[in-house]
């Protein structure tokens, strides 16, 4: 009879202890589920996704702010613009221009982003009517609106005072160097430079 009854408490023993060791091994293997799991069920409220996001707008808006500031196209026409001249600071005296020229504060050298290095222009101050000849040796103006970069002593030919700092002009090639080494002559060569009509229209057109 003893015999018997330590058979059966050892069977009881090795049941309980199978039935522990399975659900251990069924929790074990949830977990090693859920670690599993692919990354689109991740929850997207998580740090890891918000890194994510925020990392992927910035690289959006670097890409944005690249293309804003791409170089526009050179200018080989000739036409006359419209828009607005500032002047150098006197800091930039002697600094090498885009041709490599040192900047003058006195000279007729000017800064365009579109024309030529070399291109002859009449510039001409819409507010007093006074035209100066300037000689684009530079890249500048880096402001939306601006079209041309003149000397200070330029800026005071034609009446653009310190204080003013700029004005609306309009800029008429003379001449204008091209790609295959020929010069263009421009709307001020042409006689076709009319600053004061076209500025007319552009105020009759607002």
């Amino acid at each position: 009879m003893m015999g018997c009854e330590k058979a059966k408490s050892a069977i009881a023993k090795a049941l309980i202890t199978g039935c522990v060791v399975g659900v251990t091994m069924v929790a074990t293997h949830a977990a090693d589920a859920d670690n599993l799991r692919p990354a689109s069920h991740t929850p997207h409220h998580t740090k890891a996704a918000r890194a994510l996001r925020t990392s992927a707008a910035i690289t959006s808006n670097t890409t944005g702010a690249r293309a804003s500031l791409a170089k526009p196209k050179p200018d080989f026409t000739g036409k006359q613009r419209l828009g607005i001249a500032s002047f150098y600071a006197d800091n930039f005296g002697g600094k090498p221009m885009a041709d490599g020229v040192p900047m003058n504060l006195q000279g007729n050298n000017a800064a365009s982003r579109t024309l030529p290095l070399g291109t002859r222009a009449k510039v001409t101050n819409l507010e007093t009517g006074k035209s100066a000849t300037v000689v684009i040796e530079d890249r500048g103006p880096y402001v939306d609106g601006r079209i041309v970069d003149l000397s200070p002593a330029t800026a005071r030919r034609i009446g653009i005072t310190r204080r003013q700092g700029i004005s609306k002009v309009v800029v008429a090639p003379i001449t204008v160097p091209q790609p295959d080494g020929t010069v263009k002559l421009g709307a001020a060569a042409h006689g076709r430079s009319s600053p004061l009509r076209e500025a007319a229209l552009d105020v009759h057109a607002r």
